[in-house]
């Protein structure tokens, strides 16, 4: 068996990850109303700690709390309190107690809020989600100003975290979010320093990158998680991808994380969009068969020198071990399995073959109803729904310290609309 899973990865400002493999965010709603961490997000973190990955990265902590991906997200906007620094270092203390390390993964929901959390939130653009359902509400165009200031929120976040005793933090400019939209010509229509070319669209996240690494120091790792494409029409292409990773290692960055698609084109959950997927002019291998975004991965190492982790997909060892011997990826990462299998790294470590898979469980209709998955609209609604699922896997961790895999996805998928509801009447409130 190869030990390469279990190797230390050096990072450009001199910190050292303990082996290649990674707890890639997931967003677990364990925040109170106001986004203060609680005790349940503590006790899941002390769990993925214990459970052998080198790295943990959070989900999205925002920078705005007008623009959360969803209610229950940890939000710090201004500079903590006593409780909110309290509760950061509690989260941050339970998720390196085994000596890894704990990266804040720092965010804005931009055009991606929900209505419910605000109906007109801020973007580089006003172009509306094309989501059917009128989940999403009409976008406000961000001014020069509040762009300036929202790129010192990300900095004045990143010494949050630092202080509360994280280790690292990464700017979340993948998925459709606020520094994603950015990139997006489809989604970035300015036509000032902000919009129009390539340089000009990126300049807000560079602008983060920079001010992020002068907040925290040359010793602080500080990562982006960026796709390697929008996967739609007019949308940010693999081209634009490995330049705007040439950027970020210009920049001083220590790790990119490679992902993709947005809420209208899903391709890192494998759930149907609403459009057709944009092919990209990337080489295939068989290795995408088992990993989403292997191949950009190594298409971008041609181009960089910085470590990539690839997140997506991965389940089997050799095909992780195949990924990291190539050069395609010098982290993986892992998502769905540990929010079961919250020892998931640890079992692949030992010599586990394989992750466990849960699709029994995920089945959202029966059978003898499986023809309704072909129809179009209720195959992203079983997508989804399944995302309640794995939702509700971390909720059970959290606040009983055990996963539920016999839960059904309907049960799950009210539980998670129901805790979602109190959180917003808690905010509200």
């Amino acid at each position: 068996m190869s030990d390469i899973l279990s190797r230390p990865l050096p990072l450009p400002c001199g910190a050292v990850l303990p082996n290649r493999l990674a707890k890639a965010a997931m967003t677990e709603g364990l925040a109170t109303p106001r986004g203060v961490p609680t005790e349940a997000l503590a006790t899941l973190y002390s769990l993925w700690s214990d459970g052998g990955a080198g790295l943990l990265l959070s989900g999205n902590i925002q920078i705005d709390r007008d623009h959360l991906e969803r209610p229950g997200n940890v939000v710090i906007d201004r500079l903590p309190d006593d409780e909110m620094k309290a509760a950061l270092s509690r989260w941050a203390s339970a998720a390196t107690r085994n000596g890894n390390h704990f990266w804040a993964q720092l965010s804005h929901g931009g055009r991606q809020t929900q209505k419910i959390v605000n109906p007109h939130p801020k973007a580089p653009s006003a172009v509306k989600v094309g989501l059917p359902g009128g989940q999403f509400g009409e976008p406000v165009a961000l001014t020069v100003d509040e762009i300036r200031e929202l790129v010192q929120r990300f900095a004045e976040a990143a010494v949050a975290c630092q202080q509360a005793g994280f280790t690292g933090v990464q700017v979340h400019a993948a998925h459709g979010y606020l520094m994603s939209s950015f990139l997006s010509p489809r989604t970035n229509q300015r036509d000032d320093d902000y919009g129009g070319s390539l340089e000009n669209r990126a300049r807000a996240l560079l602008d983060t990158v920079r001010a992020v690494r002068a907040a925290v120091g040359p010793q602080f790792p500080v990562a982006v998680k960026l796709n390697s494409a929008d996967f739609q029409k007019g949308g940010f292409a693999f081209e634009d991808s490995l330049q705007v990773a040439q950027w970020l290692q210009e920049a001083g960055v220590d790790l990119v994380e490679i992902s993709g698609g947005t809420y209208e084109q899903p391709k890192l959950l494998d759930i149907e969009g609403i459009e057709a997927v944009e092919e990209q002019n990337v080489a295939h291998s068989t290795l995408a068969r088992e990993a989403y975004f292997v191949d950009f991965a190594q298409a971008m190492q041609e181009k960089v020198d910085i470590p990539l982790m690839v997140t997506g997909g991965f389940r089997r060892r050799d095909a992780m071990e195949q990924a990291l011997k190539s050069g395609a990826a010098d982290l993986i990462g892992i998502g769905r399995p540990m929010c079961v299998d919250t020892d998931a790294p640890a079992r692949l470590l030992a010599g586990a073959e394989e992750l466990k898979r849960y699709e029994k469980q995920l089945a959202l209709f029966p059978a003898w109803l499986s023809f309704l998955t072909k129809i179009n609209a209720l195959r992203s609604i079983a997508g989804f729904a399944v995302q309640y699922w794995f939702y509700a896997q971390l909720d059970e961790l959290g606040k009983a310290g055990k996963p539920a895999p016999e839960m059904s996805v309907m049960t799950a998928t009210r539980r998670i609309m129901g805790l979602q509801k109190e959180l917003l009447a808690g905010r509200d409130a």
